[in-house]
């Protein structure tokens, strides 16, 4: 979230890190409207396709952004979108995740239980401080490690995106770890149903492992609902209450980024990450959420506007991804987000077997 140099121009590039930065001034809306509205059309676009055979498994998020990647590598991104493909990726994305909080209740945290919390924020605590351990193993960069953490820990594709604003990693960083957490989610949510029975898991067991390790939200929905009604159910409050630990990891990481900065040797006005005042925001409507009851067809609606945000977000992410930049990254990154998957799926499993 450094201070960029570099003007939102229609005829200029936009920096390598305008989405978390500050750009020294906010183009008028006429400059947006392009790039707004290209994003705002693949995330549309990736609406509509969930409605085809086979891909309503997978989130508009995730198919935003590999119709913004698609789209960006045949096509290339027009260059009067840049300014508007920077507002999403920065303003869009930050607001969605304010509106997020409005999915989450402090009920929902109370209806997990003392020991379905103890799973949850040790499974996440464990596998985020194990995935950058053994991203330093591998030889795998730092803020590609923190992201694929994120995105393994907590929610997939969202947290990712919320994590790069404070460790401003490349675009096709972001990218990278977003492909990695939804393969092996997507591996989860297909494997999961076929293990209650082999390991010995009811209900309640099923679900609160499903909601503690599974990387998405639509993936555990998915998963757990398999399992009948209460798995289903359980699994869901679980994961959302995973989601909310997103705020506090979001914060120490912007907090050790500063700190990071500031022992760097760098001038703290380029190097100093300020605080994500916009993680204040997704507390402020849980807690809005909680004491004020939304009606039904309201919440609906924030939901779906919440995803679509996100989506012009990772739309716009896409657009800004280069295939050639992500090929020449390896497969280090990959072989890091399958090691995290196997362990938060085995150590979440030790827990739950442990507390039920």
């Amino acid at each position: 979230m450094a201070a960029s140099s570099h003007d939102l121009t229609a005829d200029a590039p936009i920096a390598a890190h305008p989405v978390y930065g500050h750009a020294p001034a906010t183009p008028r809306l006429p400059a947006l409207l392009p790039g707004l509205a290209l994003s705002a059309a693949i995330a549309a676009g990736a609406f509509g396709l969930r409605q085809l055979p086979g891909l309503g498994m997978f989130s508009p998020m995730i198919l935003a952004i590999v119709a913004g990647m698609a789209l960006h590598n045949i096509v290339g991104t027009p260059v009067r979108a840049k300014p508007g493909v920077a507002f999403s990726m920065r303003r869009v994305l930050r607001f969605a995740i304010i509106l997020l909080g409005l999915q989450l209740t402090a009920a929902q945290v109370v209806e997990v239980g003392a020991r379905g919390l103890f799973v949850i924020a040790l499974s996440l605590t464990g596998t985020f401080l194990f995935t950058v351990w053994m991203g330093r193993l591998l030889g795998v960069d730092r803020k590609l490690a923190e992201l694929i953490a994120a995105g393994t820990s907590i929610c997939g594709a969202s947290a990712v995106i919320a994590t790069n604003t404070v460790t401003r990693a490349h675009d096709e960083d972001v990218a990278y770890a977003v492909a990695c957490v939804t393969v092996f989610g997507s591996i989860a949510m297909v494997v999961y149903p076929l293990l209650p029975a082999l390991l010995h898991l009811d209900a309640h067991a099923f679900g609160l492992w499903s909601g503690a390790s599974i990387h998405e939200i639509a993936q555990v929905v998915a998963a757990a609902f398999q399992q009948g009604q209460q798995a289903g159910e359980f699994g869901t409050i679980a994961k959302l209450a995973r989601v909310m630990l997103l705020a506090p990891v979001v914060l120490t990481l912007g907090l050790l980024a500063t700190r990071r900065a500031r022992h760097g040797g760098h001038g703290l006005a380029s190097a100093q990450p300020p605080l994500p005042w916009f993680v204040f925001g997704f507390i402020a409507m849980v807690g809005i959420n909680s004491v004020v009851a939304v009606p039904a067809e309201a919440k609906t609606i924030i939901v779906t506007a919440t995803t679509f945000l996100l989506s012009m977000a990772l739309a716009a992410m896409g657009l800004e991804t280069d295939f050639a930049k992500l090929k020449a990254k390896g497969m280090r990154p990959a072989a890091l987000g399958f090691t995290a998957f196997l362990f938060i799926t085995s150590f979440s499993l030790a827990l739950v077997k442990l507390t039920t």
